[in-house]
């Protein structure tokens, strides 16, 4: 016998009857349901969250919450690629006051940081905190130039060369 599509079938074993729920004792499935007893998991949409112990206080409340987190010392720079600074004129002093002023920034929080995404057409000098390799050589390649600002908030020394 050739193998054909119209005598294709499953391996045996592969498929299963589908469990009749909630129609009487007789159908092996009948009274819970498979739910169970009674209660919050038996009902419809009825779960409990991971980590509930039935009112008890739970686990990761009663264990002491020690260390150290580095998130609050770490720095939430404002990013913007070097594409959208197409929307300004040539020769213009980008600064991050000037990017929230024309809406391309919501707030600035610790600086701002200049990515290196897309093209740029314009000559412009770009004040920020931090640039990306990729993003300086753009903007100089355009006849731009990149000024680093320091963070601010912190006094540092610049790095003896």
């Amino acid at each position: 016998m050739t193998m054909r599509l119209h005598n294709l079938k499953p391996r045996p074993g592969a498929k299963h009857r589908t469990k009749r729920l909630g129609q009487g004792d007789r159908s092996g499935h009948g009274g819970t349901s498979g739910r169970g007893g009674k209660g919050q998991t038996a009902r419809a949409g009825g779960t409990i969250r991971l980590g509930f112990e039935g009112g008890q206080m739970p686990l990761y409340r009663r264990i002491p919450k020690r260390g150290f987190n580095n998130k609050d010392f770490g720095t939430d720079f404002a990013i913007v690629n070097v594409q959208q600074l197409n929307e300004l004129a040539d020769g213009t002093v980008v600064t991050a006051e000037l990017l929230v002023e024309r809406g391309l920034l919501h707030k600035v929080g610790d600086g701002l940081k200049i990515l290196g995404h897309g093209a740029l057409t314009k000559k412009l000098t770009v004040k920020a905190q931090r640039f990306s390799a990729s993003a300086k050589e753009k903007i100089t390649k355009a006849g731009g130039q990149c000024e680093e600002l320091p963070l601010p908030g912190i006094h540092h020394q610049p790095a003896a060369k």
